[in-house]
C-alpha cells in the first residue's frame, strides 16, 4: 500500500506502510509528533508524543514521559483520509520515514503556503 497526499490539485504518491507526522504547535511552539500505519481499513493513529503541555495539547492521563516526550499509545480507528491545514503560524507539517524527515513542501516541490493537504491510502488502478 502507498500513502497518497494531494494539495492544490497535485498528488504525491508515497510507497510507505508507516510514518511520523511532525509539527510545532502554533501558540506553544511545542513540538508534536503522531506515529500512522497505512492498513487496508484506512490510516490508523498508533502513538502520539509532545514535548510540553499548554493552550489545548494537554497529554492524556496515560501519557508517560520518556526521554522528555510525553507519549502516549491510541486506540483511534482507522480514518479514510486526514486532512491537514496550515495556519503558517508555526511551520509546516513534517513527514518522517525511516529516519528522514521532510516538509510537506519539499514533497510537493513547491511551496504548500495555506492550501490544504490531504493524506489517504492510494487505490490501486
Amino acid at each position: 500500500m502507498s500513502l497518497c497526499l494531494a494539495s492544490a490539485g497535485v498528488v504525491k504518491t508515497l510507497s510507505i506502510a508507516a510514518f511520523t507526522l511532525a509539527w510545532t504547535h502554533s501558540i506553544e511552539k511545542t513540538a508534536w509528533q503522531e506515529d500512522w500505519t497505512i492498513t487496508p481499513a484506512g490510516l490508523e493513529l498508533r502513538q502520539a508524543r509532545i514535548k510540553g503541555s499548554g493552550a489545548g495539547m494537554e497529554p492524556p492521563p496515560e501519557a508517560r514521559l520518556v526521554d522528555g516526550w510525553f507519549q502516549w499509545a491510541t486506540t483511534s480507528t482507522a480514518r479514510p483520509e486526514v486532512v491537514l491545514g496550515n495556519s503558517g503560524a508555526a511551520g509546516e507539517w513534517r513527514l518522517c520515514h525511516e529516519g528522514r524527515c521532510q516538509t510537506l513542501s519539499e514533497i510537493f516541490g513547491h511551496p504548500i503556503g495555506a492550501n490544504v493537504i490531504t493524506m489517504k491510502i492510494c487505490k490501486s488502478p
